[in-house]
């Protein structure tokens, strides 16, 4: 979609110019704060329409941009002594604080809004799990409001192109999300190499995962088969519901992250269905996000080394697929043994 879209690339470039000027030219560093923004963007956006969705349908609906948010360090103590640590969460939003001064806006994204992302879903979830030890490390105010004008920029123009050409939004902001993801290009220091999509369409093609299947990648990455396994199963689940306008995409695959036929039993089931582990914990942190940017909202992401004697979940699978490392090391002793 990307290449027969050249202002957005162009966006998207202008992005990663910015971050290399603003001196964080290492790619895994600067798509991880890019990502954190997207988060805080996507978040936003996603609670606004649901909110909007609730009032026109008379559900109810708990936003979680309303009341008041205390960091978790200080919840254990008395409510009055609490309420000097209250944030107001309408403050929270990225629609609120991207007005702020360049100072200001920083200081209150770096102190207040971060926090609150870590803190999103809720102690005892993964993603909070994982996000313990993330930093914000944007250094600059004027990177900071830069980067924030260019994301705006870069989702009026995915609206856009939503409208025009009839594709979903979530598509979409998932193909943006993956040409991020092809900076980082070259092996990591554990060997980690990104696994180029059309691999991965083929070989779920080949695979044909199922809904209700349980479904592993043992060196997950950034979450691209996973993520390939569950956009399978959506479009087998579109298909089957009478979805139209499924044309094929620039590898010649049917694929769509957003599907006609999704009951909340279905969703409930793939929620459950993807299973990731790695050993590089800020490939987890993109992992979970990667698939919670396309729309499953509690990943089954973990850190773990699937080599050694402590990963002791054999046969608790029905397919696995993976791109192992190529490099790396363990201690013999704690190595695996293969029949």
């Amino acid at each position: 979609m990307l290449q027969n879209n050249p202002e957005l690339k162009s966006k998207i470039d202008q992005l990663w110019n910015k971050f290399w000027s603003g001196g964080i030219s290492n790619p895994l560093t600067a798509i991880e704060q890019i990502t954190y923004l997207l988060f805080m963007k996507r978040l936003d956006e996603l609670d606004l329409k649901r909110q909007a969705d609730a009032e026109w349908t008379g559900e109810k609906y708990s936003s979680k941009f309303v009341g008041k948010w205390v960091p978790p360090e200080h919840r254990d103590k008395p409510k009055k002594e609490q309420k000097q640590f209250e944030t107001p969460r309408p403050s929270l939003r990225w629609s609120e604080f991207k007005h702020r001064q360049a100072e200001d806006m920083l200081q209150h994204v770096q102190t207040k809004v971060f926090p609150f992302l870590k803190d999103l879903n809720g102690a005892e979830s993964s993603f909070t799990h994982h996000m313990k030890n993330a930093v914000f490390i944007i250094p600059k105010p004027t990177l900071l409001v830069e980067a924030v004008k260019t994301i705006d920029e870069i989702f009026e123009v995915m609206e856009k192109d939503s409208q025009e050409k009839g594709q979903a939004f979530q598509d979409i902001q998932g193909d943006v999300y993956e040409m991020l993801l092809s900076e980082i290009a070259t092996a990591g220091k554990n060997g980690q190499f990104r696994t180029p999509r059309h691999i991965i369409k083929l070989i779920a093609e080949l695979v044909r995962p199922q809904l209700g299947h349980r479904i592993a990648d043992p060196a997950c990455g950034s979450g691209g088969f996973l993520l390939g396994a569950y956009q399978y199963i959506v479009t087998e689940l579109a298909k089957k519901a009478g979805a139209k306008n499924l044309t094929p995409d620039e590898d010649g695959f049917v694929r769509t992250s957003v599907a006609a036929g999704l009951t909340a039993k279905a969703q409930a089931v793939l929620q459950e269905s993807l299973y990731g582990y790695d050993i590089d914990a800020t490939m987890v942190r993109l992992g979970l996000m990667n698939l919670m940017m396309h729309g499953i909202d509690e990943p089954h992401i973990d850190y773990k080394d699937t080599l050694s004697k402590s990963y002791n979940q054999e046969a608790e699978y029905d397919i696995v697929m993976a791109n192992p490392p190529f490099t790396g090391s363990i201690d013999k002793g704690d190595r695996k043994s293969v029949v």
